[in-house]
């Protein structure tokens, strides 16, 4: 078993000041990445809106987030020992599982994987972002 990622907010005022501290990242983020794509001022103003800098925060916000990586095994003997609410994505059938489940809430999300590591952490922090994280931020 190991650890991904280095975010893993102890109280949801945590994962709020966190999420707020990156508006200005991810205004920067999406300031550099439309002069990448040579958008002029008028295009950058019609096509880079509140929503759009609000997408990248959510991203840089979940990208962060810590995650444990295991066996089945591994996450089954967890999950028997944890109080959390497991909602588990992904088949029963496979020999992984990546989850985050953050001390302060009741439930917890895992992702199952047989060979897609990267793929599967992905999903789980996209997943936890909106079962989690999206009502408390």
């Amino acid at each position: 078993m190991e650890t991904e990622g280095q975010f893993s907010p102890s109280t949801a005022a945590v994962a709020r000041d966190r999420y707020e501290s990156l508006g200005s990242t991810a205004q920067v983020v999406v300031k550099e990445v439309a002069k990448a794509m040579g958008l002029d001022k008028a295009e950058y103003r019609e096509r880079v809106t509140g929503e759009v800098v609000e997408t990248a925060r959510d991203v840089l916000f979940a990208e962060s987030l810590a995650v444990t990586v295991g066996s089945r095994e591994e996450f089954d003997a967890w999950r028997d020992e944890t109080d959390h609410e497991v909602e588990v994505i992904g088949a029963d059938n496979v020999d992984n599982v990546v989850w985050h489940a953050p001390d302060f809430a009741e439930t917890a999300v895992a992702a199952t994987y047989q060979s897609e590591r990267d793929a599967a952490v992905g999903t789980l922090r996209r997943q936890a972002f909106g079962r989690i994280y999206s009502e408390v931020v």
